[in-house]
C-alpha cells in the first residue's frame, strides 16, 4: 500500500519582493536589472590586469623587484572583493508598508489634513523630526505607501526606497546607500591606486625596453602595452576624480544626493545636522561605524503554498486514486447521516434474509 505525498512549495520573500532588482544564488546576491555596464567594468578591470601580469610583471620583477607582481595583486584583489561586495549587496532598502499599513497611513494623513475641496491641490505629505535640535522634513513615498526615514530617497531605477541614499552607480550595477557605501568607497579608492600603479610601471616597462632596443620597436613589440597605457590613462582622471569627490563628502559626513540638491548649502544656509564638525569623527561614522542588518530578510520563508498551480503528474494521478486516510470530523446525528451512494455496477447484490430460526423450531 503506498502513501500519496502531497508535494508543497517552499516560497522565500525575495521572489514576492516589489521592485526592479534580480536576485541570484537563492537571494543571496541582490543586484539592479540593468548589469550592462557592470559587466563593462569587470571587462576592462580583468582585461587591463590581466594583460599587465602576463607581460609587463615577469620582466619587471627579474629587473626591478619581485615585490612590484605581489603588490598588484594585493591591489588587484582587493579591489575585486570590494566592487563584489558593493554590486552584490542590498544597499539597506526599506520594505514597502503592507496594505494594512498603508491603509492607516492613509487614515493618519486625511485625519490630519482633513477633506481637500475637489479642484484643489492637497497638501504635501511631510513630518517633522527632529534631529541635533534641528528639524528635519521626512517626505511621503506614494510608491512604497511609506514615510522616508531621514536621508532616504526613492530610486527610480530600482524602484526602492534605499536607507541613507547617495546616488545609483551603473558601474557597479547597484544602488549606493547605508549599507554598501563604504564599501563603494574603499573600492574607488582601491582602483585609483591600481590604475595609477599599473600605469606607472607600464611607463616604467616601455623605458627599459627602449633603452635596449628603441622606442619605437618596443611599442612594435608590445601592442598589449600600449593598450594598457590607454586605458589607464583615460580611466585615471575620473576614477581619480571621484574619489577626491567622495572624500570631501565622506569628510563632511554627506552624500551625492545631498549635495545635487543643495540640502545644507542652499539659500537658508542650514547647517548638516549629521556632521559632528570632526573630519576625523566623519570619517569614523561613514567607514567605520556598524554595519545595520538587512531589514529585508530575504531569504526568510513565506508561509507554504500547495503546487497546485501545474497539472498533475501520472504518478500523481495515479497515487490520488489510493484510499487515503480519513480525516477526523466531528460526529453526525442520525438526521445528518449521509446517505451512500453507488453506480448499478457497483451495487452488491442483495443478501437473502436470514431464516427465522428461533420460530422454526418453535413450530417445530
Amino acid at each position: 500500500m503506498s502513501v500519496m505525498v502531497v508535494r508543497k512549495k517552499v516560497t522565500r520573500k525575495w521572489e514576492k519582493l516589489p521592485g526592479r532588482n534580480t536576485f541570484c544564488c537563492d537571494g543571496r546576491v541582490m543586484m539592479a536589472r540593468q548589469k550592462g555596464i557592470f559587466y563593462l567594468t569587470l571587462f576592462l578591470i580583468l582585461g587591463t590586469c590581466t594583460l599587465f601580469f602576463a607581460f609587463e610583471c615577469r620582466y619587471l620583477a627579474v629587473q626591478l623587484s619581485p615585490a612590484i607582481p605581489v603588490f598588484a595583486a594585493m591591489l588587484f584583489l582587493f579591489s575585486m572583493a570590494t566592487l563584489l561586495r558593493t554590486s552584490f549587496s542590498d544597499p539597506g532598502v526599506i520594505p514597502r508598508a503592507l496594505p494594512d499599513e498603508a491603509a492607516f497611513i492613509e487614515m493618519e494623513i486625511e485625519a490630519t489634513n482633513g477633506t481637500v475641496p475637489q479642484g484643489q491641490r492637497p497638501p504635501p505629505r511631510i513630518k517633522n523630526f527632529q534631529i541635533n535640535n534641528q528639524i528635519v522634513k521626512l517626505k511621503y513615498c506614494y510608491t512604497c505607501k511609506i514615510f522616508r526615514p531621514p536621508r532616504a530617497s526613492h530610486c527610480s531605477i530600482c524602484d526602492n526606497c534605499v536607507e541613507r541614499f547617495d546616488h545609483h552607480c551603473p558601474w557597479v550595477g547597484n544602488c549606493v546607500g547605508k549599507r554598501n557605501y563604504r564599501y563603494f568607497y574603499l573600492f574607488i579608492l582601491s582602483l585609483s591606486l591600481l590604475t595609477i600603479y599599473v600605469f606607472a610601471f607600464n611607463i616604467v616597462y616601455v623605458a627599459l625596453k627602449s633603452l635596449k632596443i628603441g622606442f619605437l620597436e618596443t611599442l612594435k613589440e608590445t601592442p598589449g602595452t600600449v593598450l594598457e597605457v590607454l586605458i589607464c590613462f583615460f580611466t585615471l582622471w575620473s576614477v581619480v576624480g571621484l574619489t577626491g569627490f567622495h572624500t570631501f563628502l565622506v569628510a563632511l559626513n554627506q552624500t551625492t544626493n545631498e549635495d545635487i540638491k543643495g540640502s545644507w548649502t542652499g539659500k537658508n544656509r542650514v547647517q548638516n545636522p549629521y556632521s559632528h564638525g570632526n573630519i576625523v569623527k566623519n570619517c569614523c561614522e561613514v567607514l567605520c561605524g556598524p554595519l545595520p542588518p538587512s531589514v529585508l530578510d530575504r531569504r526568510g520563508i513565506l508561509p507554504l503554498e500547495e503546487s497546485g498551480s501545474r497539472p498533475p503528474s501520472t504518478q500523481e494521478t495515479s497515487s490520488s486514486l489510493l484510499p487515503q486516510s480519513p480525516v477526523p470530523t466531528e460526529p453526525l446525528s442520525s438526521n445528518e447521516m449521509p446517505e451512500e451512494t453507488s453506480t448499478p455496477e457497483e451495487m452488491p447484490p442483495p443478501e437473502p434474509p436470514e431464516p427465522p430460526q428461533e420460530v422454526t423450531d418453535a413450530e417445530k
